[in-house]
């Protein structure tokens, strides 16, 4: 039996020796969101075995359930996610994947005979026990910190599991600590290790390194208002050691408000990540030069600066990555997010060396009488990129417009489209253009 399953069972006959758990069910929420989503992707100079063109499309559901706390001291509770996706659309020759072995496609998971599955489905729960201010979960997971973030980028999201702790019993302070154990993939229905670039493939595709404790805690103190300050720890056993810091605050100046967000990371190698080949990570440049991996070293900073005022939010960014290797993250090497100002539509912008810079720029139609839809574009260019032929270079272009109903029969239903242009001349790269347009709609069930 799959723990998340165990754990569902457990929790279940915990609540159902509860007598007037009311909490319980009144507290409780049932929520089906509906996600149609397209993708096409243009490798404009492609190699390598990859695919030209890459199309897909399909419509996804996702159902999330929370339930509210027994009474009592303490209370127990329960919270589920049912997710399936179904192909609308899809093509041996467009479904992104040179091999059946190899990690789903653009969206969907690849079948046997290396085209996109029919349809593809998961079911998670976890556990919760709350004790005043302080709830521990054990489950399926989504978790959203300065170490680890899940993706929802595509049809389905991706999702984690393992037990995280939560507590706000300090006023202003909340303290946070947990382990994940396997990752579900968002083009997938299997669970899976957790690993780092460079590890997470080999020539047979899975025959990647993994490790099943991904560590983290973290403290996020609000100071007042307008300044937040943090700290958090991630460690992925045998692969790096991450800390991290950061500083959000929040100034009024004139009619606006000026958002600064400062981050720094530390990442440094663990366990066989120092010396074992098949654990190291990708883009790795130290003196030799024609040495490409190795162990995790790498200090990233940023800041990044956005003002709005009357609808407008101009901003502007500028992150540093240094240290021998590229900037490390959970990725199993099939879709994945993390924390930084420049993790973008399609590129991430943490190389070896990297230095980017970026300018941003959005607008609320709000302001002119059209409540509900938003567009907004970023532009980010990273320079002096180390490799083994000299520094190299790239850019991203973003460019989102979205319109979600404010009210009426269809509100909250929402129409987004995404389009991003990349160019680099980093080896073993492809230029790509991309487009995203993504329907959505949730409909209350509690």
């Amino acid at each position: 039996m799959k723990k998340s399953t165990l754990t569902l069972a457990v929790a279940l006959g915990v609540l159902a020796q509860q007598a007037g758990a009311a909490g319980f069910i009144e507290d409780s929420k049932a929520t089906l969101k509906l996600r149609n989503f397209y993708i096409n992707t243009d490798n404009r100079n492609h190699g390598n075995g990859t695919v030209n063109y890459q199309e897909e499309w399909g419509q996804g559901f996702q159902l999330d359930y929370t339930s509210g706390f027994t009474e009592g001291t303490v209370g127990f509770g329960v919270d589920a996610i049912g997710l399936l996706g179904i192909r609308l659309d899809s093509g041996k020759g467009r479904h992104g994947n040179a091999s059946s072995d190899a990690y789903g496609g653009t969206v969907f998971p690849t079948d046997s005979d290396g085209r996109a599955v029919n349809d593809y489905s998961s079911l998670g729960a976890a556990a919760k026990v709350k004790i005043s201010q302080t709830e521990l979960r054990y489950g399926t997971l989504l978790p959203k910190n300065p170490v680890i973030s899940y993706n929802d980028g595509r049809l389905l999201p991706q999702t984690f599991e393992g037990g995280q702790i939560v507590s706000n019993e300090i006023k202003d302070l909340t303290l946070t600590a947990g382990q994940i154990e396997h990752v579900k993939g968002r083009n997938s229905s299997s669970t899976e290790g957790l690993s780092i670039a460079g590890a997470n493939q080999s020539s047979n595709f899975r025959n990647g390194k993994y490790s099943n404790q991904f560590r983290y805690a973290g403290a996020d103190y609000k100071v007042n208002k307008d300044l937040l300050l943090q700290y958090w720890y991630g460690g992925l056993e045998n692969f790096y050691n991450q800390h991290f810091l950061g500083a959000v605050h929040n100034w009024a100046i004139g009619p606006g408000v000026l958002k600064s967000d400062f981050r720094y990371f530390h990442s440094t190698d663990d366990g066989k990540n120092g010396d074992t080949a098949a654990w190291y990570t990708t883009g790795y440049y130290p003196n030799n030069p024609v040495k490409t991996r190795g162990k995790v070293d790498n200090d990233l900073y940023s800041a990044l600066f956005l003002y709005t005022v009357a609808g407008h939010t101009f901003g502007g960014g500028y992150q540093v990555s240094n240290g021998d290797s590229d900037f490390p993250w959970l990725n199993q090497g099939d879709g994945s997010s993390n924390y930084t100002i420049t993790d973008s539509q399609i590129q991430k912008f943490g190389r070896a060396g990297e230095r980017t810079w970026q300018a941003r720029y959005s607008y609320d139609f709000a302001k002119v009488g059209l409540a509900g839809a938003t567009a907004g574009v970023t532009y980010l260019r990273g320079d002096d990129i180390d490799s083994t032929i000299g520094d190299r270079k790239e850019w991203e272009r973003d460019i989102t417009l979205a319109y979600v109903v404010p009210e009426g029969t269809l509100k909250g239903f929402g129409v987004m489209w995404k389009n991003a242009t990349w160019r680099s001349n980093v080896a073993n790269t492809k230029d790509q253009d991309e487009n995203r347009l993504i329907l959505s709609y949730s409909v209350p069930l509690l």
